[in-house]
């Protein structure tokens, strides 16, 4: 080989290796065997050995990637989390009519709450509120909370345009959500539903709970 191939060849070499603990796909596929290992035995009954053989890396490797269980769980957490609400947000920011807004972003969130993988990392999340509090409360802040605000924004741009008329836009923010997955999600979590419901069923839902939303706060007429 060529000093110049081997210069390429290490070039390379530098541009595809990473630092320690910054691997993305090093650290997907630990989060992946974590993510199959709590969902099977829960918080507590998990150890770091169970996760290191489901996920194939040896327990030096997870110990670069993680500090230890609740530094891993925690991280799996907002991995799950960021899945959940990615993409919300820019469904609130389109140029559609409101009532498509509404009931796109609430058809995309009854859909991915009620979907198998959510449903099984919210069990998980909801076992460990006595003994990671603080972390729960993070879960809801980075992820519910800031897309409650985002559609709350939304509804006090629509007051101040004249086309709402709503007393208290955080309630009516709420009211949205519970509206969207009336009848659903909180079925789902208590497995009342042990499916997801259909594509038509979430739209059923989403779109009489737009519908009625909208027709109690429609402005009052002169």
């Amino acid at each position: 080989m060529s000093d110049q191939a081997d210069k390429t060849s290490d070039c390379c070499m530098r541009r595809t290796r990473h630092a320690a603990g910054t691997d993305p796909a090093k650290r997907d596929q630990i989060l992946d065997g974590a993510y199959r290992v709590f969902f099977d035995k829960g918080f507590d009954a998990t150890s770091m050995n169970d996760v290191c053989k489901t996920a194939g890396v040896s327990k030096g490797t997870i110990y670069v990637y993680f500090a230890d269980k609740t530094d891993l769980f925690e991280a799996l957490v907002g991995r799950e989390r960021d899945r959940l609400f990615t993409g919300l947000d820019a469904l609130l920011e389109s140029d559609r009519p409101l009532r498509d807004k509404l009931i796109a972003y609430g058809t995309a969130l009854a859909t991915a709450l009620c979907s198998e993988r959510v449903i099984s990392a919210q069990r998980i999340v909801i076992g460990t509120i006595e003994k990671l509090p603080d972390m729960v409360r993070r879960f809801y802040d980075a992820g519910a909370q800031k897309s409650h605000n985002r559609l709350r924004q939304l509804l006090e741009q629509e007051i101040a345009a004249g086309r709402l008329q709503l007393e208290d836009t955080e309630l009516a923010s709420y009211q949205i959500i519970e509206l969207s997955t009336a009848g659903l999600w909180r079925q789902r979590i208590f497995n009342k539903r042990p499916t997801p419901p259909s594509p038509e069923e979430i739209d059923r839902v989403v779109r009489s709970g737009v519908d009625m939303f909208l027709a109690a706060s429609a402005p009052s007429e002169a």
